[in-house]
């Protein structure tokens, strides 16, 4: 029993993460449909801001995060406006393309910049482990900052969509674009906030990951997007509570198997649940079939 409780609170950790990167996967796809693959590009340009902003400006964690969620969103905004925008009207399959691209250049320009080698990421916080039920459980204190960062950034992002302006906007749009430009809402700019918040999210699921494994490096965001995708995809692409529920049922289901199987399998098994839910049920566990009258 403590080795299940041991890895479900594992499992969460890893799916505090996969649901950051999620959200904004979702929330692209809800508003434009679509799949913007440069977001775990983004995550891992946020990792390297934060290991800058550590090491040359000596500042925080908090600071470090801060700054790296405001350049992420800056460059998710200019993403959008130079390589989405100009292919709005065009085939889906142009813009998905250029967002493959569009990762490609920021992993190849990520190590001409930086180099191609793993950085040591700056020890922001001093390591210590709470054993609890007489040592049989280990929770180590940077698992609780990574969970307590991450219900706040997901308590703030309902806060964003249910309660302001640019939120409604964005439920707006993402229901029905031509009724939304027709009612006044400015189409661009819902838009570009939602790259915005989406890539501040991948930024700082990619400062939690190198506070959490002390290690970056210029392709550490491809595994995890995919991952992330296929935890969008499980909860149901296009609805911001799918993607938190897929986020963490996928990170519990990767440290299950990695616990009671092996670690080798992880991965394996993270790609046969995308096959199974696209055959199964292909709108997500919390998605709705639509039916499109033609």
């Amino acid at each position: 029993m403590s080795t299940l409780i041991q890895q479900l609170i594992n499992g969460i950790t890893l799916g505090s993460i996969y649901a950051l990167i999620s959200l904004g996967y979702t929330m692209v796809y809800g508003i434009i449909k679509l799949i913007n693959f440069a977001h775990g590009d983004i995550f891992m340009v946020g990792a390297y801001i934060a290991f800058l902003s550590v090491t040359y400006l000596k500042l925080g964690l908090i600071p470090s995060l801060l700054i790296s969620m405001i350049f992420c969103s800056v460059l998710g905004i200019l993403i959008e406006k130079l390589a989405y925008k100009p292919l709005r009207n065009s085939p889906r399959i142009a813009a998905l393309i250029t967002a493959i691209g569009v990762s490609l250049l920021l992993e190849n320009l990520m190590q001409i910049i930086m180099g191609a080698d793993s950085r040591v990421f700056p020890r922001l916080v001093a390591e210590k482990n709470y054993h609890l039920f007489q040592g049989r459980i280990v929770v180590n204190n940077k698992q609780i900052y990574l969970l307590v960062i991450t219900v706040l950034l997901m308590i703030i992002l309902n806060f964003i969509v249910k309660k302001t302006k640019i939120g409604k906007a964005m439920r707006a749009v993402s229901q029905d674009m031509d009724a939304a430009r027709l009612m006044g809402i400015n189409v661009d700019t819902t838009i570009s906030y939602t790259f915005a918040i989406g890539s501040a999210l991948a930024a700082a699921a990619g400062v939690l990951v190198g506070l959490y494994y002390n290690t970056i490096n210029p392709l550490m965001g491809v595994l995890p997007g995919l991952k992330a995708f296929i935890a969008a995809v499980f909860g149901g692409i296009g609805i911001i509570p799918g993607a938190m529920l897929g986020g963490f049922s996928l990170g519990i289901i990767e440290t299950l198997v990695s616990g009671y199987g092996s670690s080798m399998y992880k991965d394996a098994v993270a790609f046969a649940l995308l096959i199974l839910i696209l055959i199964i049920k292909p709108s997500g566990l919390l998605g709705k079939n639509i039916k499109e009258k033609v």
